[in-house]
């Protein structure tokens, strides 16, 4: 694929102060994209932006909580008003809770369908209304597919199966996956292509950073490191998502697994539901 590809095109990229959103970022905007990189933590967002100008266009950094509703209402518009329609929209931002559903409180639940769910939500909502009246406004071009834009929600291979270890993590990807299924088909006439990206075990701090219920702080610690040497062992780098990205946009794939352990989950939900429901049921010690 040439670099050039998204020459022009404006990038909104949430999430995108590490990990998934900044190869994300930097993929797009050495492709020609001019990327608008949103995080909760700004100066973050702020260091994609600079790498990303080494690499393309550039664009700008933002400081938005993608949980908060109002937040998010307020940098849709400043983007719309600040720069234009986005023609690509990533709704990347997600955070873990790991342990038994039991020991999971409302604040837990609340904090990770914020970010995980609702964060998709706002993103998929307003950006894809901005897109269908941008492709309302404008002459009927059939031989352009893709004219209408293209939104991306990251999902997670934990889409795909249950786990005793990740019940509000599973329910929120699944929820992303569904979501992004409906959405496809609801704006194919507005020639807006959607795609859930759904990556297995890889290179970011979702785990260092994730919350961990349930046991005493010393059994939470050794989960939480054992969860970090599984990353560390898998070296799977993000970049190599950030590639599968950029492909699902181009080709306007509807769901995108990512990685062995991505493809694997994804052929036993269909072929051998009852093979997930057993390995759901193995316990972390």
């Amino acid at each position: 694929m040439p670099l050039a590809h998204f020459d022009g095109a404006l990038a909104v990229v949430t999430g995108a102060g590490s990990g998934f959103g900044r190869a994300i970022a930097l993929a797009l905007a050495e492709r020609g994209a001019t990327v608008l990189a949103a995080d909760i933590d700004l100066p973050s967002a702020e260091r994609t932006v600079t790498l990303a100008k080494t690499l393309g266009p550039g664009g700008g950094a933002y400081e938005v909580d993608v949980a908060d509703a109002a937040a998010m209402e307020a940098f849709a518009a400043e983007v719309r008003q600040a720069h234009r329609v986005p023609d690509i929209v990533v709704n990347n931002a997600g955070i873990a809770v790991s342990g038994p559903f039991l020991d999971h409180g409302v604040e837990d639940w609340d904090r990770i369908l914020g970010v995980n769910l609702w964060g998709v939500i706002h993103g998929s909502r307003l950006f894809g209304k901005q897109m269908v009246e941008r492709v309302n406004a404008l002459p009927n071009k059939p031989d352009k597919p893709n004219f209408g834009g293209h939104i991306v929600n990251i999902a997670s291979a934990a889409a795909f199966a249950p786990t005793r270890s990740l019940p509000a993590y599973c329910t929120t990807k699944a929820g992303v996956l569904m979501l992004s299924e409906c959405l496809r088909a609801e704006l194919a006439s507005s020639r807006i292509g959607v795609t859930a990206v759904c990556p297995g075990f890889a290179s970011t701090n979702i785990v260092k950073n994730g919350t961990f219920v349930g046991g005493d702080a010393a059994h939470r610690e050794r989960v939480r490191a054992r969860g970090e040497k599984a990353i560390r062992m898998r070296r799977y780098p993000p970049e190599k998502v950030a590639e599968r990205v950029v492909d699902a946009i181009v080709k306007n794939k509807a769901v995108v697994p990512v990685n062995f352990e991505g493809r694997l989950l994804r052929t036993l939900s269909r072929v051998s539901p009852a093979s997930t429901r057993l390995l759901a049921r193995i316990p972390v010690q």
